[in-house]
């Protein structure tokens, strides 16, 4: 976030939170243990000019499931186990092995009860 004003082609203010997990990943064996890649990142119009220290990110892309989410942090878990452990079971969904973000937009207050942000789930449909 303290470099945020180096990023001079933003298309928004949007912010995303963005979890790259191990494809062989099973989320019924998820812990707080569980190891995976985060990424903090804006969009922009190109990479034209990539602020030094900082990577270009380019999502894959594809189908998502998208939930509302309004709280603090320390309630997200729950959600994410609702939505893993309840939401999918029960629909034509099945998890897909890619990107998994929240989009902290205009709503986003951190660690604000108010907070609101929207969670992206990669889905395709059960085979």
């Amino acid at each position: 976030m303290q470099r945020r004003k180096e990023i001079t082609n933003n298309l928004n203010s949007n912010l995303y939170s963005l979890q790259v997990f191990d494809k062989s990943l099973d989320f019924k064996d998820f812990t707080p243990q569980t190891e995976f890649e985060k990424w903090a990142l804006t969009e922009v119009s190109d990479f034209d000019s990539i602020p030094e220290g900082m990577e270009k990110y380019e999502l894959e892309g594809g189908l998502y499931a998208v939930f509302d989410f309004k709280g603090i942090p320390a309630d997200f878990p729950k959600a994410f186990q609702y939505i893993i452990g309840v939401w999918l079971p029960n629909s034509e969904y099945e998890l897909d092995r890619r990107e998994h973000f929240e989009l902290l937009g205009e709503k986003y207050k951190n660690n604000d009860s108010n907070s609101e942000e929207e969670i992206w789930i990669p889905i395709k449909p059960k085979s």
